[in-house]
């Protein structure tokens, strides 16, 4: 159905006057009798009545009408669902718990006006990256391999986080009651993360932690969510895991788990926020900026994997055990 005709219906409906609709939508007398006489050639009926003073709806037009509106209500909501600046901000975060997402929190507190919709998508950098060149979101969070690693072209990637690690141990934990430690004290320790992702950009981050450091992690057993790995921390005196220093962890106060800083080198997670370059969305913008103003480094040594390329610090780097 012609919306254009559809809208001329209802603009000569509300008006009573052929003259009056189309001066309201700025085109001649004639071009509307001609979009209302197309419109009833499709519906075949006939919608208005012509009289003395103007033009009355028939009872076919009147049953019409509600529809008509509806019709031009539909297409307002389609057009403005796609449409730049007048749909939401659409980014990825992986995970809603991780430092990224705080992040964003952040920022739709400083910008309330703006609407944004967090997503969570299944996959590494390269499916990630492949979302946002096809326009499923706008921008998504991830680390991004060094220069040998090939984003799809059209694909802007801007450094905007370093995330310091912490350990999370339970009260019986030979650890639980240090100020920090370094990865070097973590060696002989299990650090359990099961179902840690083979073939990602984290999965290959911790593989070269655990090798540089000799840590033991352990990535077997079914994943049964956080709050069982959670329990499981609270009621060992081995067991312990490592979260990101921005995450958001809960867990009831009879755990008393605690969130110990690694440090000396501090492991750091470095993540870039990846857009397409030609994407038009006024808040993407906002966004950038944002991140790039909120952006700190940590204090101290750090250490990278070396397929990371992070402004400021040598990849790879860490001191001797």
């Amino acid at each position: 159905m012609d919306l254009d005709a559809v809208r001329t219906f209802v603009a000569a409906a509300d008006a009573g006057r052929f003259q009056e609709a189309a001066a309201e939508l700025a085109i001649t007398q004639q071009a509307v009798s001609k979009r209302i006489a197309a419109l009833e050639r499709d519906l075949n009926v006939r919608l208005f009545t012509r009289t003395a003073r103007g033009a009355r709806l028939t009872a076919d037009g009147q049953a019409f009408l509600p529809h008509a509106r509806e019709l031009l209500r539909v297409a307002e909501r389609a057009d403005a669902s796609v449409r730049p600046g007048r749909r939401a901000l659409r980014v990825d975060v992986v995970n809603r718990r991780i430092a990224a997402a705080v992040l964003l929190q952040d920022f739709y507190r400083v910008c309330p006006q703006i609407d944004l919709d967090v997503v969570t998508l299944a996959g590494d950098v390269d499916t990630a990256a492949a979302a946002v060149g096809a326009g499923t979101v706008d921008a998504t969070f991830h680390a991004v391999p060094g220069p040998d690693h090939r984003l799809p072209d059209g694909i802007g990637a801007a450094h905007v986080l370093d995330e310091p690690h912490e350990l999370l141990v339970g009260p019986r934990h030979p650890l639980a009651d240090a100020a920090a430690v370094t990865p070097a004290e973590l060696a002989g320790h299990r650090i359990r993360m099961p179902g840690l992702a083979a073939g990602t950009e984290w999965g290959a981050y911790y593989d070269e932690l655990a090798a540089v450091f000799g840590l033991t992690i352990d990535v077997v057993g079914p994943i049964f969510g956080n709050e069982a790995l959670l329990a499981e921390i609270a009621a060992s005196a081995d067991v312990a895991t490592l979260v990101g220093a921005g995450s958001w962890y809960m867990w009831p106060d009879a755990y008393d788990l605690r969130r110990v800083p690694v440090r000396d080198p501090a492991p750091v997670y470095p993540m870039s926020l990846l857009w397409r370059l030609d994407n038009p969305h006024p808040a993407l913008g906002r966004l950038r900026s944002y991140l790039q103003g909120r952006r700190t480094r940590p204090d101290g040594e750090v250490w990278t994997p070396t397929w990371v390329r992070r402004p400021g610090a040598t990849p790879g780097r860490s001191l001797p055990r």
